[in-house]
């Protein structure tokens, strides 16, 4: 390799890294672009083909509509990064963290994003603190991989604010909680400041919560929001999954706002958002308490003592259940897949 070669493929790496680095990539990396391979960022998918941002072998950076092979070795979805050649992606790379929730068909996992810094669980307060949903979304976001983060939006029509960003620690420990104002310019600046370079977060809330208006405020864009119906439920402005590169230098992920019954519930998103039934739980007299009627029972103690509240120990209690059943329907289909399977292979001919 010339001298002069060897300066345009430092010229040409550099360049590429910038590309990556702005996708959220937060180290340099080597790549060969020989034969047609790139690596790229999904950006949206649409069903059978998806859009990815890479970089040629000039440097340059492109914007490609891929499609993927059946036999691919994981299905791409929004954040993951890929080999393309060509317009077909023909490798997802391993993901580091993955949001997910249960398949509509009942029986699958379905992945909504992948390789995720930060989870911005995005709830508003113009009603009262949906405590619920937000222990629910707080469950999710740990499942992840990711680092949760509270986002209360609409503060400027809450007389209360501060009484509800107190609550939302009180639910959420440990997690940070900021108060915003999409209409005001409230917490803006503060959130711009968790959206630096080399991090990809998404926003995880109900319709109506906000989160496309937050994009708009981060960012002066004017993307389509729809208003709070009468009932309090919003209604979707966002319906697909869109990964924007924002001016601060991270990376935004804007889904469509969840349903309650979406979620997916992990023990390890549970044991991280009750944290404090947790703590409770190594008091127990038997390592291996239920907390539900079990002698010796900590938990069972404090519920009754006013120390851990009656509705919280309730809700636990619920998210617990519904992990079960998950758990059950999922080992109970696999079996049936199995079966099924065993059926179908020919028995080997009589000897």
């Amino acid at each position: 390799m010339t001298e002069g070669t060897a300066n345009d493929e430092q010229s040409r790496l550099a360049q590429c890294n910038d590309v990556y680095r702005s996708l959220g990539l937060t180290s340099d990396v080597s790549f060969d672009v020989e034969n047609g391979h790139e690596l790229g960022r999904v950006t949206i998918v649409h069903g059978a083909r998806v859009e990815v941002i890479a970089c040629d072998g000039a440097g340059n950076e492109e914007e490609l509509l891929c499609t993927f092979p059946s036999e691919i070795n994981e299905r791409p979805v929004t954040g993951d990064w890929v080999i393309v050649r060509g317009h077909h992606v023909t490798r997802v790379l391993a993901r580091r963290s993955t949001l997910r929730r249960p398949d509509p068909n009942g029986r699958d996992v379905q992945i909504l994003a992948s390789n995720l810094d930060l989870v911005l669980l995005v709830v508003p307060i113009n009603r009262g603190l949906n405590v619920r949903m937000l222990e629910r979304i707080a469950v999710m976001a740990y499942d992840s991989g990711a680092r949760p983060f509270v986002i209360l939006t609409k503060s400027d029509e809450a007389d209360n604010a501060e009484e509800i960003s107190a609550e939302a620690n009180i639910v959420v420990p440990g997690v940070e909680v900021l108060t915003t104002s999409s209409r005001s310019g409230h917490g803006i600046e503060p959130l711009r400041d968790q959206l630096r370079e080399g991090v990809t977060a998404v926003m995880l809330g109900p319709s109506g919560a906000g989160k496309t208006s937050l994009l708009n405020a981060l960012e002066g864009r004017d993307e389509l929001t729809l208003s709070v119906g009468r009932s309090g439920e919003g209604r979707h402005a966002t319906s697909t999954r869109r990964l924007y590169r924002l001016t601060s230098g991270g990376v935004l992920l804007d889904i469509p706002g969840i349903r309650l019954v979406d979620l997916l519930i992990g023990q390890d998103g549970i044991d991280e958002t009750f944290a404090d039934i947790e703590a409770l739980g190594a008091q127990c007299r038997f390592r291996d308490c239920s907390h539900l009627d079990d002698l010796g029972c900590a938990v069972r103690d404090a519920v009754q003592s006013g120390a851990l509240s009656s509705q919280r120990y309730e809700r636990w209690k619920i998210l617990q259940a519904e992990r079960s059943h998950q758990e059950r329907r999922r080992s109970a289909e696999a079996l049936t897949t199995r079966v099924r399977a065993r059926k179908r292979t020919p028995k080997p001919p009589a000897t």
